[in-house]
């Protein structure tokens, strides 16, 4: 039981209270909403049914766990919801790195620090704060990190609406955030959910490389970039090869073409911040890394997640995809004898199509 009784608690007071406690944490946006889930659940299990979650298996393990907080959490009355902006200001040029067969694309938010514990361990914080007031409460944060339907919630909680790319969309700020949660047993007034603006606009389906957007508000993780540079293991289907490009880890182009980041707000943490250049790179100069290299470079961020094995995988396929050029030859050659099978037949495939000429894929 509370060490304050409930029924003295101004929930309405708690409630503006904890907007204001989140953005001193650094969140852009903090909403409430509810527990119920159903009519995402319907399509979280129809997704499963058709397979397009590929090979993450973890997904149907979870099950119904992800659409029914209650499970996850017994008690759970609530879910405080927070967004915090990722996009670095001073970043390279999305499309101007895209259009550079040399260069490296890195998915934005993976530039600077690993966000995972930096927004949990906020979220953290944020419960302490309440606690001060409220007294001892029932909750569990988590940001990416438990079978949570993080976008619906934050849908319900008023922080924006799914697009037609699955992403959550802020008509202040755009897509470029973060999203982290907090299940609590606190029943604090509930936020109306968010309405769906994106209208008649079909650019993200469109932009989408791979065709992984196969209708409006339907992903295909199997086709996606993130998907092929990140989750999977295996090796990356052929024929969907030459249209990954130069994208190394993630794949923005959904967001980079949706109308309503024209004004995306950008980041305002400096540990949002590209290290080591990623933001630019050259794919011969990152395919050079030996795996201590890797390891060194890629301490606290998200990249870590790919392993050195896949991120020569995605490189090599870069590469396959690059303007023919005697350096890039000679760095496959260097890789042929590499011992993972998995890396050798992805160069064997990009040293084929370098010797062939083959212009890439954009």
């Amino acid at each position: 039981m509370p060490a304050t009784p409930l029924q003295s608690i101004d929930l309405d007071r708690l409630s503006r209270d904890i907007r204001t406690w989140g953005r001193e944490l650094g969140f852009d946006q903090i909403g409430i909403a509810g527990t119920e889930l159903g009519r995402d659940e319907l399509q979280l299990l129809d997704w499963l049914a058709r397979g397009r979650h590929g090979a993450m298996s973890y997904m149907e393990r979870h099950g119904v766990r992800r659409s029914r907080p209650t499970e996850l959490m017994p008690g759970t009355l609530r879910v405080i919801s927070g967004r915090m902006n990722y996009l670095p200001a001073d970043a390279a040029d999305m499309n101007r790195v895209l259009g550079d067969g040399a260069l490296a694309y890195v998915a934005r938010y993976a530039l600077g620090q690993d966000y995972h514990r930096l927004l949990r361990r906020r979220m953290q914080a944020l419960a302490k704060r309440i606690e001060s007031t409220a007294g001892p409460f029932g909750y569990r944060a988590f940001c990416d990190s438990a079978p949570v339907m993080e976008k619906p919630l934050a849908r319900n909680a008023s922080l924006g609406w799914i697009g037609k790319h699955t992403n959550l969309i802020s008509r202040e700020a755009g897509s470029w955030f973060f999203l982290a949660e907090l299940y609590t047993d606190l029943p604090l007034p509930l936020d109306a959910p968010a309405a769906d603006h994106c209208g008649s606009c079909s650019r993200c389906l469109e932009a989408c490389p791979t065709g992984a957007i196969v209708g409006p508000y339907q992903l295909d993780a199997r086709r996606c970039i993130a998907y092929l540079t990140i989750e999977l293991r295996a090796a990356i289907p052929e024929d969907l090869r030459p249209l990954v490009g130069n994208r190394i880890f993630g794949c923005d182009d959904c967001q980079i073409v949706c109308p309503w980041n024209r004004t995306a707000q950008t980041a305002t943490l400096a540990e949002f911040a590209p290290r080591h250049g990623l933001d630019a790179s050259k794919l011969l100069q990152l395919f050079a890394w030996t795996e201590e290299e890797f390891q060194h470079r890629t301490e606290g961020s998200a990249i870590r997640r790919t392993g050195y094995e896949c991120w020569l995988r995605n490189i090599a396929v870069a590469l396959g995809n690059a303007p023919a050029d005697a350096a890039v030859r000679a760095a496959l050659l260097a890789r042929c004898d590499h011992p993972s099978e998995l890396v050798r037949e992805h160069v064997r495939w990009a040293l084929a199509r370098q010797q062939a000429g083959t212009v890439r894929a954009v």
